[in-house]
């Protein structure tokens, strides 16, 4: 990143050759041809891309001559320093932005540059930035003295901590894909037939949530590594692309299930099956109870038997109820043999039987057994 500085740039030294007697307040020197008469220490920018000096509307440069040999030099530049920024948390990192001064041709045995003691730098009191914030300037040497095959020079470092603003990102990248994401769970609350608005639903906050992602790219530094708003657009399309994938599972399950018809259909072989079962058992019963009757039973009052009149007196197993159960078809075949062998009255009760979605009830009937 690049950044655009407007300063003045304030130099003071002490020059013994210009100690006179007559010079008793400071005198002030804006002639270009006096300026350059004097020396000056020959100070440059390390790390500055571009650099113009001020002539609007004269040469924006004074020096002041006060008694003593105590020069003022200040002159003003407008600058453009390369930042190297860390990206890694974006938006939510923060940047440390260097402005280097040093010496370009005075060794450390000629020129020593130092900070001001009191106040080095001072900055716009109203000062304000679009995307950061600023954090404070720290002032220093440089971390590592410039040095070349003819000797080490002098160097000053003051750097600036600049925080990145939240509010522009939180409105224009983290609330639209949150609504976003939202709006691709309306889906689960749709039937599950509804198949042309669910895809539309699901592929238009899918296209939205790319088309967002690729103009949030287009703001920040092409890198190489990830960064965090990259972590935040993953997890919203990965989010959009689940709810996706969740219809094409449930209306693939739904399409699959059995039909009504199906599953009538399945439920009729059942019961036809059941049926034939039934009846095998009820002819296995009948025969064998034909060729063994059973023994008599006693017939005492405390049974709670009752008479049955005459019209009663019926073939039970031509009666019997068509979808009965095997045991309760067996009981009511063992009461018929002994009614056959004339053992006195059985009364003969009958349960619920139930047979898919219905229940038929079975009666209640006093059987004579003195035939």
């Amino acid at each position: 990143m690049d950044y655009e500085v407007d300063l003045y740039l304030r130099q003071y030294w002490t020059d013994p050759r210009l100690r006179h007697k007559d010079i008793t307040t400071p005198l002030d020197l804006n002639d270009p041809n006096l300026v350059k008469a004097i020396w000056k220490p020959e100070v440059y920018f390390p790390n500055a891309k571009h650099g113009e000096f001020q002539f609007v509307t004269v040469p924006n440069v004074l020096i002041r001559l006060n008694p003593g040999g105590k020069i003022f030099y200040m002159l003003r530049l407008k600058l453009i320093f390369a930042c190297m920024m860390e990206v890694s948390k974006f938006p939510l990192d923060f940047q440390v932005c260097t402005m280097e001064i040093g010496s370009f041709s005075k060794t450390l045995s000629e020129l020593e540059l130092r900070w001001k003691a009191e106040k080095p730098v001072v900055l716009y009191e109203s000062l304000k930035m679009p995307q950061f914030e600023f954090g404070g300037v720290q002032t220093s040497m440089c971390e590592q003295e410039q040095s070349s095959s003819i000797g080490d020079y002098s160097c000053l470092q003051a750097a600036f901590t600049l925080r990145r603003s939240l509010g522009f990102h939180l409105v224009q990248s983290y609330l639209p894909t949150i609504l976003i994401v939202m709006i691709s769970w309306v889906s689960f609350w749709m039937d599950v037939d509804s198949v042309p608005g669910r895809v539309t639903l699901g592929i238009t906050t899918l296209l939205t949530m790319t088309t967002k992602s690729s103009g949030i790219q287009a703001e920040v530094p092409q890198v190489s590594y990830v960064k965090a708003i990259d972590i935040w657009m993953g997890v919203c399309t990965g989010f959009i692309f689940a709810a996706l994938l969740e219809f094409t599972l449930v209306n693939y399950l739904w399409r699959k299930r059995p039909t009504l018809q199906e599953f009538q259909n399945a439920i009729s072989r059942e019961h036809e099956h059941q049926d034939l079962h039934d009846e095998n058992n009820w002819t296995n019963v009948k025969s064998k109870t034909k060729h063994h009757p059973p023994p008599a039973l006693p017939r005492t009052p405390e049974d709670g038997i009752q008479e049955a009149g005459a019209e009663d007196r019926r073939d039970l197993p031509d009666h019997l109820p068509d979808r009965l159960p095997v045991l309760q078809r067996r009981v009511l075949a063992l009461l018929h043999a002994m009614s056959r062998a004339g053992a006195g009255t059985v009364a003969c009760c009958g349960g619920a039987v139930e047979r898919g979605r219905y229940v038929r009830p079975v009666g209640v009937r006093a059987v004579d057994l003195a035939e």
